[in-house]
C-alpha cells in the first residue's frame, strides 16, 4: 500500500473536461489527461481495503456492484502511485482485454462500489485505468505477441462487439486459428457505431484491431452470416462457432402515427451520424440542424442522442423518460455498495442545458401519438403524463396514464432509445439455436453451449442488453468453455 493516509489527504480530481459550449463544436473526445504527478496522487487515494468491493463484480438486489471483470484495482492503483506503470499494465491486462475501451465508455461500476465513496468521493479508477493503458501504447508495450504454437483448431466468431473480440483475443492467445465475421464495414459492434465519437474515438478501435491482426486474428467485414454466408458453411469449415451478435432488435413504440417520416431508432441515428463523422459523406445521414428533436428514452443511448443532436445544431432537444426522477443522493433503501440509483446529469444533458438554458428531460411521460402533416412528415408528438400506481393483484408499481394530462411538443425528428428486445430472428433461425422467453439464445445456467453441437454464444445475445464490461466478461468465459471442448482441458484465465 503506497499511501496509507492518501484517501484522507487528497481530494478526488478528474481529468478536465472541455466546456460544453466549446466541445459541441466537434465530435472529438473532450477530457484532457492530468500530469503524471497528479495522476499518481489520485492513485494514492486508493486505500487498498481489506475487502475491496471495487473488484467484486457481485450482484446485489439485481444490480452489479464492482467490476464484472474482477479487475485488480487496488494492485494497479498501488503500482501507479509508485510509478511502476509497466507492472501496472501487466496487472490490468490479466483481467481486462480492452482497457482502452472500458476506460472510456464504462460507467465505472468499480467507483460506485469504492469504499472511499461510502463517506466521500470514490477513487478515480476509470481515469487511472486509462492512464495505464495509454502509457502502454505510448511506450511500445502494446506490440503484437503472436502465439508461438498453434493447435490446428479453427474457431469462427460471428459478431465483433466486446464479447466477440474478447473471445477472439483469448482463443488466439491459446493458439487456435480464429476468424471474426462482422456484417458492418468496421469491427467493434456498438463500440464502433452505437457509441458516438466524443465518447470513443474510432482510431482507438482501429489501433487495437491492428494489434489483433498482427497476432493472427482474421477479420472479415461486410459479411452478414446467415445471409451472405450460410450457417452450414461455418459449421463445416470450423471446429466451433461462437455467436456474439448482440441484442440488436430495438424496442419500438406502437403509437398511432408511427409510420410518419422522421422517426428513427437511436442506433440507426447514431450509426449514420458516426459514418458521417468518419467519412464526411451525407448519404443516409440524419441531419437535425435547425430541427426540433424529441428523444424517447432516458438511458445512456438517449443521452448520446441528445449530445449528437446538440452537436449537429438542433433547434431544440427534449428527452422523454417514463420513470420518475431519481433522487440526487442515495436513498435509505439503496445503501453502499449497491449501484447508486441517483439522478445523473450526463455530458449530453450538460450540453443541452448550456445551449438551450434548461434540462432537456421530461419525466413521467410517454408518447400517445405521432402527428404528421398531410405529406406524412412528422411535425408533433402528443405526450401524456404518468404516475406510479400499485397493482392490487401483484403489488408491483406500474406507470399509469393521468387522464386529461396530454400535451404536445413540436417534433421534426423522434429518436427511439427505448432499449433492445433480444436476438434478431434470422441469425437464430440460421443456426437453429433455441431462444428463451427473453429472446436471448438459450444455454444451461452459467454455460455458453447452445442447444446445437459446436455452437456457443456470449455477450448481449446470451444475457440481454448490457454493458461493455459484461460483454468482455462473457467473451472470456465462452473462450474457456470452447477451449475445453476443443482440447479436453483449458488453461485460459
Amino acid at each position: 500500500m503506497g499511501k496509507p493516509t492518501g484517501f484522507m489527504e487528497y481530494d478526488r480530481k478528474d481529468n478536465k473536461a472541455v466546456e460544453p459550449l466549446e466541445r459541441i463544436k466537434n465530435f472529438n473526445e473532450f477530457h484532457t489527461p492530468m500530469s503524471d504527478k497528479d495522476r499518481a496522487t489520485q492513485a494514492a487515494r486508493c486505500m487498498n481495503c481489506g475487502v475491496p468491493f471495487c473488484q467484486s463484480g457481485m450482484m446485489i438486489n439485481g444490480m452489479a456492484s464492482g467490476c464484472p471483470l474482477n479487475n485488480l484495482v487496488p494492485e494497479w492503483n498501488d503500482l501507479l502511485f509508485h510509478g511502476n506503470l509497466e507492472k501496472a499494465l501487466q496487472m490490468l491486462r490479466q483481467t481486462n482485454n480492452f482497457p482502452e475501451f472500458t476506460s472510456r465508455v464504462c460507467p465505472a461500476l468499480c467507483e460506485a462500489a469504492c469504499t472511499c465513496g461510502l463517506n466521500g468521493e470514490p477513487v478515480s479508477c476509470k481515469a487511472n485505468e486509462n492512464a495505464i493503458i495509454e502509457y502502454g501504447y505510448a511506450n511500445g508495450l502494446m506490440k503484437a505477441k503472436p502465439p508461438k504454437v498453434r493447435t490446428g483448431k479453427k474457431v469462427a466468431i460471428v459478431g465483433s462487439g466486446p464479447s466477440g473480440l474478447a473471445a477472439a483475443d483469448q482463443l488466439n492467445k491459446r493458439g487456435h486459428d480464429v476468424t471474426v465475421y462482422e456484417r458492418n464495414d468496421h469491427i467493434g459492434g456498438l463500440l464502433m457505431y452505437g457509441i458516438p465519437n466524443m465518447k470513443l474515438e474510432k482510431w482507438v478501435i482501429d489501433r487495437k484491431q491492428k494489434v489483433m491482426e498482427e497476432e493472427g486474428i482474421h477479420f472479415i467485414v461486410n459479411t452478414n452470416v446467415g445471409k451472405d454466408v450460410k450457417a452450414e458453411t461455418l459449421l463445416k469449415e470450423y471446429d466451433s462457432v461462437i455467436l456474439c451478435c448482440g441484442a440488436s432488435h430495438p424496442r419500438d413504440i406502437k403509437a398511432p402515427g408511427r409510420e410518419a417520416q422522421g422517426i428513427y431508432f437511436a442506433v440507426d441515428f447514431l450509426t449514420r451520424s458516426t459514418k458521417h463523422v468518419l467519412t464526411g459523406k451525407k448519404e443516409g445521414w440524419v441531419d437535425t440542424k435547425g430541427k426540433n428533436v424529441v428523444v424517447i428514452g432516458g438511458g445512456d443511448t438517449g443521452n448520446d442522442c441528445v449530445g449528437t443532436a446538440v452537436r449537429q445544431g438542433a433547434k431544440s432537444v427534449v428527452q422523454i423518460e417514463m420513470m420518475p426522477k431519481l433522487p440526487d443522493q442515495r436513498a435509505a433503501n439503496n445503501p453502499w455498495p449497491e449501484w447508486p440509483r441517483v439522478c445523473k446529469t450526463d455530458y449530453g444533458q450538460e450540453e443541452a442545458i448550456a445551449v438551450y438554458g434548461k434540462d432537456p428531460r421530461i419525466y413521467q411521460a410517454t408518447v400517445k401519438e405521432f402527428i404528421a402533416d398531410k405529406n406524412g412528415v412528422l411535425k408533433k408528438v402528443k405526450l401524456v403524463k404518468l404516475e406510479p400506481k400499485k397493482d392490487p393483484k401483484t403489488g408491483r408499481m406500474n406507470m399509469t396514464e393521468i387522464q386529461g394530462s396530454e400535451f404536445e411538443l413540436p417534433a421534426d425528428y423522434v429518436l427511439i432509445a427505448a432499449g433492445f428486445l433480444g436476438t434478431e430472428d434470422y441469425i437464430a433461425k440460421a443456426f437453429k439455436v433455441k431462444l428463451n422467453a427473453r429472446t436471448n439464445v438459450e444455454t444451461k445456467p452459467g454455460k455458453y453451449q447452445t442447444s446445437v453441437d459446436k455452437i456457443f454464444t456470449a455477450g448481449d445475445m446470451h444475457r440481454g442488453q448490457s454493458l461493455v464490461v459484461w460483454g468482455i466478461n462473457e467473451g472470456r468465459h465462452v473462450a474457456r468453455e470452447v477451449d475445453e471442448k476443443l482440447m479436453g482441458y483449458t488453461n485460459l484465465p
